[in-house]
């Protein structure tokens, strides 16, 4: 029996490794911006979810993660996001895509799924992104971001730490210290998507890469929220 579980665990990881590494069809990216787009929508639309309007004139680099138990016996945890970034003219680069897991604080109360944005406010952090896997709450601190009905506390929270988290969950306060899992560049994602060798950098800020007409839908909203 013992085996059998490490045999599982090991195939499980592998199929995992494999599926990440790997370039999807086309369309799967494009109903990754969509979904992604979707996610920040609800978080705006929902009272009890939106992000405060000085938070989003804030932010340097927002990043929306749909993560989710991909294991089939041991609720491994996987998941997908993009990346936008503001660039030096104010402007809001394209979205660029990443792997992300292990958001164990959402997950661990049984949650199936769970859907996190994330205000980075310094422009240190961006390079952080650009790493084979960047820790949230690790290689920069980051804290549960004030609500919209906590709008003394946004002064306080944007001096306190470089990453505001935003999730669905409950039990999170505002100001506690959070590890939202991990993010890593999705490459081959990125390369397939865009038809280009330009890596995660020259997407986020760059502006020599021909723009795709799936994702100014999200590009837009994100450049509306954040006046």
């Amino acid at each position: 029996m013992k085996r059998f579980i490490l045999l599982a665990l090991a195939f499980t990881a592998t199929a995992l490794a494999v599926q990440a590494d790997r370039a999807l069809p086309r369309k799967d990216y494009v109903t990754r911006v969509e979904s992604c787009e979707a996610i920040i929508r609800e978080f705006q639309y929902d009272p009890a979810t939106r992000i405060p309007a000085e938070v989003l004139q804030a932010a340097k680099t927002i990043v929306i993660t749909n993560q989710f138990k991909a294991g089939f016996i041991f609720g491994v945890k996987d998941g997908y996001g993009v990346v936008l970034s503001k660039r030096p003219d104010g402007t809001w680069g394209l979205p660029a895509f990443v792997n992300a897991g292990e958001a164990s604080f959402g997950l661990q109360l049984g949650a199936n799924a769970i859907e996190t944005v994330l205000i980075i406010t310094d422009e240190s952090v961006q390079p952080l992104l650009y790493k084979n896997k960047f820790n949230v709450g690790v290689d920069a601190k980051a804290i549960a971001g004030p609500s919209v009905a906590e709008a003394e506390k946004v002064t306080k929270m944007l001096k306190e730490a470089p990453i505001l988290v935003y999730t669905k969950k409950k039990g999170l306060f505002a100001g506690a210290t959070v590890k939202a899992g991990w993010l890593s560049a999705n490459n081959r994602g990125n390369r397939a998507f865009y038809n280009t060798r330009y890596s995660m950098p020259e997407i986020l800020v760059g502006d020599w890469i021909p723009t795709q007409p799936e994702v100014e839908p999200l590009r837009d909203y994100i450049g509306q929220i954040t006046r």
